[in-house]
């Protein structure tokens, strides 16, 4: 394959994984807590991002998609767009994105072994989760514990769970994505 093909060929991979995090979005279960985020297959699909690509094509991806719910295009969770979204108290869930899609690359080693990939992709899951609860605790003037169980517990299993899973599956997408 040709270095421009190669350049095509991740442009449009690129492209297509901004795509699965919008996507991934719309996959929602809602959380029995009132005014709380639905559990979302975003995540997911944002660490197979995070343990797939480069640091530099992670962070483009996840910008990518996050500029176009910031310009209002409906691509944040249940269908929602636009800065407001980000600055609500559950909204630091969304933008610890970036801050996933830059660490995970740089600690998850350059060649796969199952066992690093596993724990950056646990790292990555809890990142989200902290920042995002305490940011959520600062905006609604939770304490510590009130924090813990509104914006922490609701998530954290299923969220191992898909970081668990996300790592096991990235040889097969890495044959898929090259």
């Amino acid at each position: 394959m040709t270095e421009q093909s190669n350049k095509t060929k991740r442009l449009v991979v690129s492209a297509l994984f901004a795509a699965l995090l919008c996507i991934g979005a719309y996959i929602s279960i809602p959380l029995p807590i009132p005014g709380a985020p639905h559990i979302t297959m975003v995540n997911f699909v944002l660490l197979l991002i995070a343990l797939l690509f480069n640091v530099g094509e992670s962070f483009l991806i996840v910008a990518v998609w996050m500029l176009l719910g910031i310009v209002g295009i409906p691509v944040f969770i249940g269908g929602k767009g636009g800065i407001a979204y980000l600055i609500q108290p559950w909204g630091a869930y969304t933008w610890a994105f970036i801050v996933v899609a830059v660490l995970l690359p740089l600690i998850r080693g350059k060649s796969y072994n199952r066992i690093r990939y596993t724990i950056t992709a646990i790292i990555g899951v809890v990142l989200i989760d902290l920042i995002g609860m305490f940011y959520l605790m600062a905006m609604s003037h939770y304490n510590l514990l009130t924090g813990f169980a509104t914006g922490f517990l609701p998530f954290i299993l299923l969220d191992l769970v898909k970081a668990v899973v996300a790592a096991q599956i990235i040889p097969a997408f890495k044959k898929v994505c090259g």
